[in-house]
């Protein structure tokens, strides 16, 4: 892998949920030591970068995004001494590790928080977000995104706190200075210990907007989650200039950041990328995961439209070509299996599907991510009943729909589409108790599909969705086509085809693939006669194209290597 500014243009992240990955053990929860064992399974992929989701000490209200000690390890995953020895170890194997840093709220548990809610003057009351009573109610109609209210009231100093999550992760004032530098120096602090950059949890959160002021509402809803209220607010750029310049200023260029923005639009990703500004390499943007999901209630599942799918990713793929980088992702800790949702997780294709998304996602312009289990080709689990889920998102949902008369039916079946345990299953490492990952009760379930989808069954396999990822990932590596080629979207309209060129002065790819179990026959044009196949999803697909068309089996998706030709291009 290059080591320079822009290393990561040519690397592939792999996220680790380190509580569903491995357990050393015996305790049903993963750990480092856990991690340690697997790495060669890593190295064998060929991934760059491992993000580890949060490991410090937490209550575990939100399984470790809420953080009561930034600067150890908490006892369920092991102690700093495993955590060095897995650094170690990552890096002598040529890999590079990126901690996930949530900064945006702590735990109420946090020294912090239990020092600010102590007393009206203590030093650290201006830590936090407090506000007095506003008209007999809560300070603003903010809807926090884990049901109910955005305030909770503190009987010790009779003011409401602000939490844009569960009423125990409180947010932080990104305003006051001392609580910047003390971000900064928790950041300082694990660099200093050899880590080699953060994914930024829902960092566009740390800049209200002035004065916090109500937000629009559905009639009849008490609280409205509007992220104009809290994201992208007037001192995010500022903010997150700040930490460039104090944190990573003199270091050098060999590190990734990498900021999660929910509601960002393409327009602000590219201030937030922009090289010359020195904020974030890229940011984790939400809008094709929305896709199939009411505006007011991403458990009102819609249905899947691959065409708007397809017009989201193009757009974004349009809106940072010239200034600034997009991270490519499936799937990760808080998103359903791609799979299951925008493939086929029939037994017949699943494995088609998920080498034909992991291919179109990977041949577009961007850093790709891969989430643990993603390139095994893993599935939603066949939740049914409400005391399936664990997630406190899914709970505190089914809860409220529950309390409030709404349909419960519905209601379950939208979680089983899109809740995020689907994510938290453990992983599917072979055919033994609970799929290899642990010998006693997992915290969460293997899918019982463990049986034939899991590591040991496809990683000497040459035909498998791991070898398939296996490919993608050398050929990022090895195409710079695929790093700095132009995106020409093609066919934006069809329902089922999807494809698109990359393009640069020294040659152009082709990717395309059918999104479907239908055969389709695909005009391709005349300049693509006599191009390479790079790679193909199916087994004996002619190595180079011999017409004007391709005849696609059903999800099955190509790559083809074509030249340019006395200055004009192919296809």
């Amino acid at each position: 892998m290059p080591h320079d500014a822009a290393w990561w243009k040519s690397a592939v992240v792999y996220q680790i949920y380190p509580r569903s990955f491995a357990d050393s053990n015996g305790d049903g929860i993963g750990d480092l030591a856990g991690i340690i064992g697997r790495l060669d399974y890593l190295l064998a992929l060929g991934v760059d970068v491992l993000w580890l989701s949060p490991i410090y000490p937490s209550p575990q209200v939100d399984n470790g995004y809420d953080i009561s000690d930034y600067r150890a390890i908490d006892p369920l995953f092991g102690t700093l001494a495993e955590f060095d020895a897995l650094l170690a170890r990552v890096h002598e194997l040529g890999m590079k590790l990126v901690m996930d840093l949530v900064v945006n709220h702590t735990s109420d548990e946090h020294p912090w928080f239990v020092e600010s809610c102590s007393s009206r003057d203590n030093p650290k009351r201006d830590w936090y977000i407090w506000r007095d009573v506003h008209e007999g109610s809560e300070p603003n109609n903010w809807g926090s995104l884990f049901e109910g209210s955005a305030w909770a009231w503190d009987q010790t100093t009779d003011q409401y706190y602000l939490h844009l999550f569960d009423r125990k992760q409180p947010d932080l004032n990104w305003e006051n200075p001392q609580v910047r530098k003390a971000v900064q120096d928790i950041m300082i602090w694990w660099l200093d210990r050899g880590v080699d950059g953060f994914r930024m949890d829902v960092i566009n959160f740390i800049s209200k907007a002035e004065g916090l002021p109500d937000t629009p509402a559905i009639p009849g809803q008490r609280f409205a989650i509007a992220f104009d209220g809290f994201a992208d607010g007037p001192h995010v750029h500022e903010y997150l200039a700040e930490i460039t310049r104090e944190v990573f200023g003199g270091r050098g260029g060999d590190f990734i950041t990498v900021g999660e923005m929910p509601g960002v639009t393409p327009e602000q990703a590219r201030l937030y990328t922009d090289p010359a500004r020195g904020e974030l390499n890229m940011v984790f943007q939400f809008e094709h995961m929305f896709v199939d999901q009411g505006q007011q209630n991403k458990f009102d599942y819609l249905g899947f439209d691959l065409v708007v799918l397809k017009k989201s990713l193009h757009r974004w793929q349009a809106a940072l070509a010239e200034i600034g980088w997009n991270s490519l992702y499936w799937n990760n800790h808080d998103q359903p299996r791609v799979v299951s949702r925008f493939g086929d997780d029939d037994p017949d294709y699943w494995a088609a599907s998920a080498k034909a998304l992991a291919t179109v996602l990977h041949g577009m312009r961007g850093t790709p991510f891969v989430y643990q289990g993603e390139e095994l080709g893993m599935t939603n689990y066949p939740f049914r009943i409400p005391q399936d889920y664990k997630d406190l998102e899914a709970v505190n949902y089914f809860n409220h729909v529950v309390e409030s008369g709404g349909d419960e039916s519905a209601a379950l079946a939208g979680l089983a589409k899109i809740s995020r345990d689907n994510a938290r299953t453990p992983m599917q490492w072979d055919v033994g108790p609970n799929a290899g990952f642990t010998a006693a009760d997992p915290w969460l379930p293997a899918n019982p599909n463990y049986i034939w989808l899991n590591a040991a069954a496809q990683i000497d396999e040459t035909d498998s969705v791991f070898a398939h990822y296996q490919a993608l990932i050398r050929l990022r590596h090895e195409s710079p086509i695929l790093v700095d080629g132009d995106f020409t979207p093609l066919m934006a309209e069809d329902p089922q085809i999807w494809a698109y060129t990359r393009t640069t002065p020294d040659g152009k790819l082709l990717v395309i693939a059918n999104c479907g179990r239908g055969p389709r026959t695909v005009e391709i044009g005349p300049a693509w006669i006599g191009a390479n196949l790079l790679l193909g999803n199916l087994l004996d697909t002619p190595a180079t194209s011999t017409s004007t068309s391709v005849d696609l089996a059903g999800w099955e998706a190509r790559i083809y290597s074509g030249l340019r030709r006395g200055g004009v291009d192919a296809g």
